[in-house]
C-alpha cells in the first residue's frame, strides 16, 4: 500500500511538471514566438542574410524596402536620406529598421505560424521631410531629428555622412581602406554618439539657476566681452553690456553663464544635467541612445566653462531632443520611436504598439520659465521671420572643439503649440555659428512639416 501511494504521489507530481512546463512553453511561444521566427537559423525565410518577407514604408506608404525583392526606394534622394532608418544592404547600421524591425517583417502569428506575403512595417518617418533635411545638410556632416512631443513619432531622422544603400559593396570597401568621405557611416548620430554641447547646455545652467539661485529676478551682468577665472579667460564674441538674465541667455553671452556656474557648483550642474537625461541613454524601440556625461571639474576656470557648454561636456542628440521635448510638456514628453504600424493579411494590425513616457526632474515653474525665454530667443535675436508663425522656442549653441577646426553647430527646441506638437534637434559638425548654420536648417524642415 505504502509503495503504490508513493507512486501515486509521483505521477501526480509528474503531471503537475508537465502541465507547468507546458504552460511556462506556450507563454514564451506567445511572447517570444515572433523573435523565434525570425532567428537566422530558420533559413527558409532568408536571402542572403536578409529576411525574406514583408516591407518597410515610411508614415505615408512610400516605399523605403522590399524584403521580398531586397529592393528599395525608387527615387535615389529617398534611398539616401533614409538610410540610417532603413538600414544598408549589409546590416552594418544597426539603428535600421532592417535590423530593429526584422521579427515584424514575417508574416507570423501564434495562431497560423508564418504566413506568405510578409508584413508591411510603417516607420513614423516622413520620406519627403527626411530628404529635405539631407539636402539641406548640404554634404556636411551631423544630424537632423523632429519628434512629436506627445505621440513620440519621430517624423524626421538624418544622419550624415550617409550613402544610396545600392552603393553598399562600394562603400564597404571604402571604408575598409580608410576613406575619410565614410568616417563613421554607419554610426546613427542622432541615436550613437555624443558631441560637445557649447551653448546648447546653458538650458541646464538656466534651469539649475531659476530652482538654486533665490534673487535671480534681480540678476544682472554687465558683459566686457571677457571674464578673468582663476588665471584663464572666458571669452565672448562680442562686448554685450549690461544683461539681464533673459537677454544673456539671448546673446548666449559665455561671462554671464560662467559666473553663474561659479554660483551653483560643478555637483549642481552635474545634478540638474542627470535629472534633465543628459547623462543616461533614450531607449528608442529597444535600441539604447548613446550616454552623454560631466565632470565635475576641480578648478574653476573649468567650472566657468562647464556652465557654458564646453571644458568635457558631451550630450547626445537623441537625449536633447527628449529633454526639449519634456520642457515643452511641463516636465514629461513621449519616447520616441520610430515604429508607426505593423499591417498583416487583409490590412490588419499585426502588433500591438503603446506610447510611453518619460519625465525629467525639473518642476513644472521651470519649465514654463524656460519655454518663455527660449521663445525670446527666437523673437529677439534668432528671426521669427524664419518660422513664419509657429511658436518656436530655441536655443543656439557654437561648441568649440578644436583649435584648427571650425565650431559644431547646434540648433535645439520646440514648438510651443497643440497643434504642432514638435521638438527638434540640428548638428552640423564643424558647422560653425549655430544660430545661422543649424537654426536655417531648423527652419527649412519645421516649415515644410507645419505647412
Amino acid at each position: 500500500m505504502k509503495k503504490l501511494q508513493g507512486r501515486t504521489w509521483f505521477v501526480l507530481l509528474f503531471i503537475l511538471l508537465l502541465i507547468a512546463g507546458s504552460a511556462i512553453l506556450v507563454g514564451m511561444y506567445f511572447v517570444e514566438g515572433r523573435d523565434w521566427v525570425a532567428f537566422s537559423a530558420n533559413s527558409h525565410l532568408y536571402t542572403n542574410g536578409r529576411i525574406a518577407t514583408g516591407a518597410i514604408t515610411d508614415r505615408n506608404g512610400v516605399l523605403l524596402y522590399d524584403g521580398e525583392t531586397g529592393d528599395y526606394a525608387d527615387e535615389s534622394s529617398v534611398r539616401i536620406a533614409t538610410l540610417h532608418a532603413v538600414g544598408d544592404q549589409y546590416g552594418n547600421i544597426a539603428t535600421g529598421a532592417k535590423v530593429l524591425f526584422d521579427e515584424y517583417m514575417a508574416s507570423y502569428n501564434p495562431i497560423t505560424g508564418v504566413t506568405s506575403g510578409g508584413n508591411q512595417v510603417s516607420l513614423t518617418i516622413d520620406a519627403d521631410l527626411n530628404v529635405t533635411a539631407w539636402k539641406a545638410l548640404d554634404g556636411r556632416n551631423g544630424t537632423v531629428a523632429v519628434y512629436n512631443y506627445e505621440t513620440g513619432e519621430i517624423v524626421c531622422m538624418v544622419s550624415s555622412p550617409t550613402f544610396d544603400p545600392y552603393d553598399s559593396e562600394e562603400v564597404l570597401a571604402a571604408v575598409n581602406e580608410g576613406d575619410s568621405r565614410y568616417d563613421s557611416v554607419y554610426l546613427n548620430r542622432f541615436l550613437s554618439s555624443s558631441f560637445t554641447p557649447g551653448s546648447i547646455f546653458k538650458i541646464v545652467t538656466t534651469a539649475a539657476a531659476i530652482e538654486q539661485i533665490d534673487d535671480l529676478d534681480d540678476f544682472t551682468f554687465t558683459c566686457t566681452g571677457s571674464l578673468e577665472v582663476d588665471g584663464d579667460t572666458v571669452t565672448c564674441p562680442s562686448v554685450h553690456g549690461t544683461q539681464t538674465l533673459a537677454e544673456a541667455l539671448a546673446n548666449s553671452c559665455n561671462c554671464a553663464y560662467a559666473t553663474l556656474a561659479l554660483e551653483l557648483g560643478g555637483d549642481t550642474l552635474q545634478t540638474y544635467a542627470s535629472r534633465a537625461g543628459l547623462l543616461n541613454s533614450v531607449t528608442v524601440n529597444g535600441l539604447s541612445s548613446a550616454k552623454g556625461s560631466y565632470t565635475v571639474p576641480t578648478s574653476s576656470s573649468d567650472l566657468a566653462w562647464s556652465g557654458v557648454g564646453q571644458y568635457t561636456d558631451l550630450v547626445n542628440p537623441c537625449s536633447m531632443l527628449v529633454l526639449m521635448g519634456c520642457i515643452a510638456g511641463d516636465g514629461e514628453a513621449a519616447v520616441p520611436t520610430l515604429l508607426k504600424s505593423v499591417t498583416g493579411s487583409f490590412g490588419l494590425p499585426a502588433a500591438i504598439l503603446t506610447t510611453s513616457t518619460t519625465s525629467i526632474d525639473w518642476e513644472e515653474e521651470t519649465c514654463e520659465e524656460l519655454k518663455t525665454l527660449m521663445r525670446n530667443n527666437v523673437t529677439s535675436h534668432y528671426g521669427q521671420d524664419q518660422f513664419g508663425d509657429l511658436a518656436v522656442c530655441a536655443k543656439s549653441g557654437t561648441a568649440e572643439v578644436s583649435s584648427s577646426d571650425d565650431p559644431h553647430a547646434w540648433f535645439v527646441g520646440f514648438i510651443d503649440d497643440e497643434d504642432y506638437p514638435y521638438a527638434f534637434v540640428v548638428l552640423v559638425e564643424n558647422g560653425g555659428w549655430g544660430s545661422s548654420t543649424a537654426g536655417s536648417i531648423a527652419a527649412t524642415v519645421l516649415t515644410q512639416l507645419c505647412s
